[in-house]
């Protein structure tokens, strides 16, 4: 079919998948480096002023099925996306996406638009334990292997393979099934991205060589230890109670990373101002008994008609003065200026206990003060201290606080192995800014997309979520709460659908707490939250149409009969707009628009007059599977693009 349109003259939309870019440059501007469709590694090598006559090999990481898997990172998806209105939240508003279905397929199908659009990506990746296979039906056997066209392997080379991606504990077979994704999730990384990834013993050592491999070794950003549980003993003398988080760049040198802030237990005092200058701690005391004495900063300060002396002391002030006292030691640390300006501006606090009452001066999160000259202002300033061990701090990071939490939103023995919300708000805290793409493509329990809705909801943030969880269909036998609560809810029986329940159910937490708090009395209208985004898109992927051939005769496919998902997936396979954007509907269930792109689907419906409005007013792009060569559409040949 697709062939009758090139053959025809027509212009046809090709996505990325079908041409290799890295090929293409080498072709364009080192010929030199490819011999009968070939890359020669000496030439290229020679190109790179690398040395040619390597005698050792060179430093890195190798493991079984390492072309087969960087092939299938290559290889064109053959998914597509049908929406799902039943389970979609907030369809028409929201920002957010769930993609239903192999997250291989749906990194593949993201590219398209977001490449180089995610600033932040986290994943937990299955762990390699002792399960027969993983869930995930990625396939590396002969037949797989011809479909790729990966040449010149034989028969023990199979029997590697096979033994690999079959057998207990493989690193193998876990390597193979992460490389393809990391190297999907590279493209997808903004400049300044950065990717944290969760993992324990078994595969950290092999997974920081593999993302060195991916990202580069240059751009490691820190290797972060959580602990995971107060227990955990694995003999007398040692306790396996703690993973590990991998952060990597996409460029370290354009990575912009802030330390902890806002959940530091230093920073834990707020006041009137705490809306702009965030949480405040208290510093020690303005008065301080020094070596380094100043006259000028041994003052006495009246705050509503109280008389403070640095020291306490009334007479030992006066005895500093006139030159009696022993030594001169008691001082105020800051000057007359500045500590005007600090009582002005809710910069100091008195507290009473002890011996004497005290002044202390606050510092706050985001303001400090400075002087220019005489006078002195606040300035904004985000203080911080880097993040290292996340560490056992009330439970705050474990998986104990992640069970009693996703507990009380779902319901009990859900999910084992669920990351509470709190870590991964803390990562996405480390990025920047408060207005980019936050991507998970082992959705799980859905975690990553509860605490973008909460951090949104705690700094009016704009942050948008993209989940891709896989449809594993829950079996009774095997998992009967998980079954019985899909039942229970009207909820197709698959784990993608209790992660889409768990992020229903966190949102309407998040509107129902913040709608709350602007209902309490006396909160005026500007001081009143707005409730984020706590919609989402949902999609679920589905077999493309092909072509099939039995008996010498072509079997055309059988499309659904879902018209705005044939225009979605042209939108997600032409890459020039967002599909969180809702196309407007031009003529019923045929064109639709985004700004000045056209989507066409069942082009034998339209007049000739609604084509040429098209073509007029902006980019046409036709859907090549409900398309049919009629004069209309020749007519308009070389103004429109072919979508398969």
């Amino acid at each position: 079919m697709k062939t009758q349109f090139i053959e025809k003259g027509y212009t046809m939309h090709e996505t990325e998948a079908t041409e290799n870019k890295l090929l293409a440059f080498l072709k364009e501007h080192y010929p030199n480096t490819i011999k009968d469709n070939e890359i020669d590694l000496n030439e290229l090598k020679a190109v790179a002023g690398l040395p040619i006559d390597e005698k050792v090999n060179g430093y890195g990481l190798n493991f079984v099925g390492r072309n087969f898997a960087r092939a299938k990172y290559s290889q064109k998806t053959q998914k597509e996306l049908r929406l799902n209105t039943d389970m979609s939240k907030d369809m028409d508003a929201t920002q957010n996406l769930v993609l239903k279905g192999d997250n291989l397929d749906s990194l593949k199908i993201l590219k398209s638009y977001y490449s180089g659009l995610i600033k932040c990506i986290y994943i937990d990746p299955p762990y390699n334990t002792d399960k027969d296979e993983f869930i995930y039906p990625d396939k590396f056997d002969k037949e797989e292997a011809e479909v790729l066209g990966l040449a010149n392997l034989s028969d023990y080379d199979y029997e590697r393979m096979d033994f690999s991606f079959k057998t207990k504990k493989s690193h193998n077979g876990w390597l193979s099934f992460m490389y393809p994704r990391l190297l999907l999730a590279r493209d997808l990384l903004s400049s300044d991205g950065v990717i944290f990834i969760s993992i324990d013993d078994n595969e950290q050592a092999n997974l920081k060589l593999l993302c060195d491999d991916v990202f580069g070794e240059e751009n490691t950003v820190a290797s972060f230890t959580r602990v995971t549980k107060k227990g955990g003993k694995s003999s007398e003398a040692t306790a396996r109670n703690h993973d590990y988080i991998l952060a990597y760049a996409k460029n370290i040198n354009q990575v912009e990373l802030r330390g902890v802030f806002h959940t530091d237990e230093d920073f834990s005092n707020k006041d009137e101002f705490y809306k702009e200058r965030g949480y405040y701690k208290l510093n020690q005391p303005l008065d301080y008994d020094s070596l380094r004495y100043s006259q000028s900063l041994d003052y006495p300060i009246t705050i509503d008609c109280e008389i403070f002396y640095p020291g306490g002391s009334e007479n030992n002030w006066k005895s500093r003065q006139d030159g009696t006292h022993g030594r001169a030691d008691w001082a105020w640390r800051w000057s007359k200026e500045k500590f005007k300006f600090g009582l002005d501006n809710g910069f100091i606090k008195i507290t009473r206990g002890g011996n004497r009452p005290r002044i202390y001066t606050k510092t706050y999160q985001n303001v400090t003060i400075i002087r220019k000259g005489t006078q002195y202002s606040m300035v904004e300033r985000e203080r911080s201290k880097p993040l290292s061990t996340l560490k056992f701090v009330e439970n705050k990071y474990s998986n104990d606080n992640a069970t009693i939490a996703i507990n009380v939103l779902i319901g009990k023995g859900l999910f084992e192995y669920t990351k509470p919300s709190e870590l991964i708000t803390q990562l996405i805290k480390l990025v920047n800014d408060d207005g980019f793409i936050v991507l998970d493509f082992f959705a799980g329990s859905g975690t990553t997309g509860d605490a973008v809705m909460q951090l949104n909801a705690e700094d009016d943030g704009k942050r948008k979520f993209i989940l891709c969880q896989l449809d594993e269909p829950i079996i009774v036998e095997d998992n009967p709460v998980a079954y019985n609560f899909c039942v229970k809810n009207n909820l197709p029986p698959f784990i993608s659908s209790i992660t889409i329940e768990r992020l229903r159910r966190a949102g309407e937490k998040i509107k129902n707490e913040i709608e709350a708090q602007n209902e309490e009395a006396g909160i005026l209208d500007e001081l009143k939250k707005e409730i984020p985004d706590i919609g989402f898109k949902v999609f679920d992927s589905v077999d493309a149409p092909k072509l099939e051939v039995e008996d010498d005769q072509i079997i055309y496919p059988t499309l659904y009969n879902d018209t705005i998902s044939r225009i979605y997936n042209m939108i997600f396979t032409v890459g020039l707009d967002e599909a969180t954007q809702v196309p407007v509907e031009v003529v019923k269930d045929c064109i639709y628009r985004i700004e000045n792109n056209f989507y066409i689907t069942n082009s034998d419906k339209i007049r000739k007059e609604d084509f040429a409005a098209a073509v007029k007013e902006g980019k046409v792009f036709i859907d090549g599977w409900t398309a049919s060569l009629n004069g209309t559409l020749q007519h308009y040949m070389d103004d429109v693009k072919i979508v398969f």
